[in-house]
């Protein structure tokens, strides 16, 4: 199965071609918005307009296990991310 990823470098590459700017500017507004964005999630919830929300929610502790060797061992709780897409993104891709 051959996975095509869409790396940060593909984005910053597009954004070069879309824009003209130097691949270092590029690179460094990506930064910084990946920077804000990681920043504003961790202080509350974010809704980017038309795109859609992210939110943090909490996983609590569970007994996992290996499906291969059939081990058990403990999860511990974390926090995780949920992205939620707005319904004109997903109408756009419809």
């Amino acid at each position: 199965m051959n996975k095509n990823n869409f790396t940060k470098d593909n984005f910053i590459k597009n954004l070069n071609k879309k824009t003209g700017l130097s691949l270092q500017v590029c690179k460094k507004l990506v930064n910084i918005f990946l920077h804000i964005l990681i920043k504003e999630i961790k202080e509350n919830d974010v809704n980017l307009k038309n795109i859609g929300s992210f939110k943090v929610i909490k996983k609590k502790s569970r007994i996992g296990r290996n499906p291969k060797t059939g081990e058990i061992f403990p999860i511990s709780s974390r926090k995780s991310l949920k992205f939620t897409a707005s319904k004109k993104l997903i109408n756009n891709l419809n």
